[in-house]
């Protein structure tokens, strides 16, 4: 059940919005240069290898290309030797500092409306990304988060930096020590994981379909210290104007490897069961497959390639893992895959790509 409407007039939900070279306001990178300092970090190399100027970050009208912001943060946390560099961000990262979007969360006059403008407002803050809010089987209220754009393959960074942030907002409501009941990320369990636990002070479970936040209905009554409904309409207002959204969706072609992607940890998913979950007949996504020149079987394997490549450089993941998080049954299956993509065995990849 998707409770937005309970808490705004109009229906809220999440969105997924996307162009050749979907945007992110900078807003989001509030902060970065002085992080990235207090972390050891090289600021210039940093914000070199992802193609953005130090001064760009924290702009509050700026847009930047989604691929370079999410680098942004992977580059970070490679330079300065931090492995969870996005969650320790996140964690420490002020509302206030989303811009226009947080502003427009924490004058609003409940955290439930907080929340909802958050999914509402959230397509003029990110393109070719979801973010909705409903009640799952269990009674608990769910925030969730994922970017949608299928050619940002690394993005774990981003995930524990947006989870931390909307940790904030939520606090911001409920005061500093506010725990949510559990946290969800899609990627696979990281080598220091028990940080994740420490920075949310709850239990935190990896390889999920979708990144979320969990906790108690009854939170969404909370009253915000900074309610302003003059101050929410404006940033409301504003934040339409200055982030205009692409009119144009996902792709089906980036929806059905989305899905492919999900599931992939469940086994090889067949095409009536990403169907289903995209509330697509079989038929019709073989007609797209095939005015696009695809066959499913190749659609994936290129997601279990590009996949392989980013889960292999991580030398904590035993490839055994690595293998069910592809869906093979057996490590000789993905280790024949790897010799198939790369001519080399996963070790002898790993050794070149770390």
């Amino acid at each position: 059940m998707n409770i937005a409407t309970h808490y705004l007039e109009r229906p809220v939900c999440g969105q997924s919005v996307a162009g050749s070279n979907p945007a992110v306001l900078a807003a989001a990178a509030t902060g970065m240069v002085e992080f990235i300092e207090k972390m050891g970090g090289d600021v210039d190399r940093t914000f070199g290898h992802a193609g953005i100027a130090p001064e760009m970050a924290g702009e509050p009208t700026l847009k930047l290309s989604l691929s370079s912001f999410c680098r942004l943060f992977e580059e970070a946390s490679r330079i300065s030797k931090h492995d969870n560099f996005g969650l320790w961000f996140g964690n420490q990262f002020s509302p206030k500092d989303l811009g226009l979007w947080g502003y427009a969360a924490i004058s609003s006059p409940t955290l439930g409306v907080a929340l909802a403008n958050l999914v509402g407002l959230f397509r003029y803050h990110q393109e070719s990304s979801i973010m909705s809010l409903c009640e799952d089987d269990s009674g608990l209220m769910r925030l969730e988060y994922q970017i949608q754009a299928p050619d940002i393959i690394e993005r774990r960074q981003d995930a524990e930096l947006s989870l931390g942030m909307f940790l904030n907002v939520i606090r911001e409501g409920c005061g500093a020590g506010w725990i949510p009941e559990e946290v969800h990320f899609e990627h696979a369990k990281p080598e220091n994981w028990k940080d994740h636990e420490t920075a949310f002070s709850a239990p935190v479970y990896f390889s999920q379909p979708v990144n979320a936040l969990l906790f108690k209905p009854d939170t969404m009554t909370r009253s915000m210290p900074g309610r302003d409904l003059t101050l929410m309409t404006i940033m409301q207002t504003c934040l339409e104007t200055v982030g205009k959204e692409n009119d144009q969706p996902v792709s089906l072609i980036g929806r059905i490897q989305n899905t492919i992607r999900t599931q992939l940890p469940d086994g090889y998913p067949s095409m009536e069961q990403v169907a289903l979950s995209l509330k697509l007949s079989a038929s019709v996504i073989r007609r797209e497959l095939a005015h696009e020149g695809l066959a499913y079987k190749d659609l994936i394997e290129t997601t279990r390639h590009e996949l392989a490549l980013m889960y292999i450089k991580q030398r904590h993941l035993p490839f055994s893992e690595i293998a069910f998080l592809l869906g093979y049954s057996e490590l000789s299956a993905f280790s024949r895959a790897v010799r198939r993509w790369t001519g080399v065995s996963p070790r002898q990849l790993r050794a070149q790509l770390t």
